[in-house]
């Protein structure tokens, strides 16, 4: 009971607020808000498949412009707030445990950063989401598998075919990690065109990745 005082008094001075709508959060409320989290637009590709070269891919949510997914994931990526990730990671790895074939990985891969990209942010937003899937997943994680050793040009103006070319080669294997004879979860945070995750499989299946599957937190329409 004084413990939820504490928080309170503390909320009254220094709210915490709500990575979607900025709302201030109330007890019990962790991050994002109970309105915000009862509104979101959950893909529930989990049940079905999204075929891309890396065999089944899985997001958490759908990505719209201007929509609180995509203020939660700028929060997440640019506000300096790694624990939104880990949040979502635990969230979505207590569905995912019950999915095949995610639940049959045996180890979890984040898609990495490349390295000024890293010092700039100080962080990988897709690692942190990694580690809340391998905590309710109860799965390994191996956030040094895979190296980003070209910086490539942001995606964001950039057609399909454009997409493509700008990964090829941009990735390559940790051997001291390589997956050999492993099923991986290849992670990342939002899904685009799925150029990210086809260069990242190729590298792992080449590496002597068994199989590849993939989950983001959330999927562009």
């Amino acid at each position: 009971m004084i413990s939820r005082y504490l928080t309170d008094l503390t909320s009254l001075f220094f709210p915490r607020t709500c990575a979607g709508c900025d709302t201030p959060l109330v007890y019990g409320e962790k991050l994002i808000c109970t309105s915000c989290w009862y509104h979101l637009p959950f893909t529930l590709l989990h049940n079905g498949t999204d075929n891309l070269s890396t065999g089944q891919c899985a997001s958490f949510f759908s990505f719209l412009d201007s929509s609180r997914v995509q203020r939660i994931i700028y929060q997440l990526k640019y506000r300096n707030r790694p624990e939104i990730g880990s949040f979502l990671g635990e969230k979505y790895g207590i569905l995912l445990c019950e999915i095949p074939p995610f639940n049959e990985a045996d180890v979890i891969v984040p898609v990495p950063l490349h390295p000024i990209k890293l010092r700039k942010r100080g962080y990988n937003q897709s690692a942190f989401f990694a580690l809340g899937l391998s905590h309710s997943m109860q799965k390994p994680l191996a956030e040094r598998c895979l190296v980003r050793h070209r910086a490539t040009p942001s995606q964001t103006t950039k057609n399909r075919y454009q997409r493509h070319e700008n990964m090829e080669a941009a990735f390559r294997l940790n051997e001291a990690e390589a997956p050999v004879g492993k099923h991986v979860l290849l992670v990342d945070d939002v899904l685009t065109t799925g150029a990210t995750l086809e260069a990242c499989s190729t590298v792992l299946l080449m590496g002597g990745a068994t199989q590849v599957n993939a989950v983001t937190i959330a999927k562009a329409l």
